[in-house]
């Protein structure tokens, strides 16, 4: 029965995937992992649920994670004259000109009044909104349009680190 339905809801998915990918190839292939996952999983669908929402879940999930990854990978291009581009997950940094960058950074941090310092540090060290109002005794929207000012006064002051 499952296997049946799965058969019939695949005319509904083709279009949602090639919506998603604006390829057919792709499409193809996002198609195949949606069923695959769909068969993979049969025993955690729980017949008399809606099939075509469940596998039309699958599918996004599984577009959304692949572009994730494709994001997150970095990409080299070699400017020599072949011009290949290469895939590397091995990066280098100088630190000596992180350490600097970090420095200029906190200096400018350093330099908000206190006023937006304070709650702009707290929300960046995790706290939440809710938390540091009452963590300085003031309302959630003071808290909320303080961090907001002093996020767009380090955006301008932040001008030369933009890549």
């Amino acid at each position: 029965m499952f296997q049946q339905d799965l058969t019939e809801t695949v005319k509904y998915l083709k279009p949602f995937a090639l919506r998603l990918t604006h390829n057919a190839t792709e499409s193809e292939d996002l198609l195949q992992e949606t069923l695959l996952k769909a068969l993979k999983n049969e025993s955690k669908f729980t017949e008399g649920t809606n099939l075509k929402a469940w596998l039309f879940t699958i599918m996004k999930n599984i577009f959304i994670n692949d572009y994730r990854k494709k994001v997150k990978r970095p990409t080299i291009l070699d400017t020599t004259e072949s011009q290949y581009f290469l895939n590397s997950t091995i990066t280098t940094a100088n630190a000596a000109v992180s350490g600097m960058e970090r420095d200029n950074i906190m200096m400018i941090i350093r330099d908000l009044d206190i006023p937006y310092r304070v709650p702009f540090m707290l929300y960046y060290k995790g706290y939440k909104y809710d938390e540091i109002a009452e963590k300085l005794n003031l309302p959630i929207g003071t808290i909320k349009s303080r961090i907001f000012f002093a996020r767009k006064q380090l955006k301008e002051n932040l001008q030369d680190y933009r890549i």
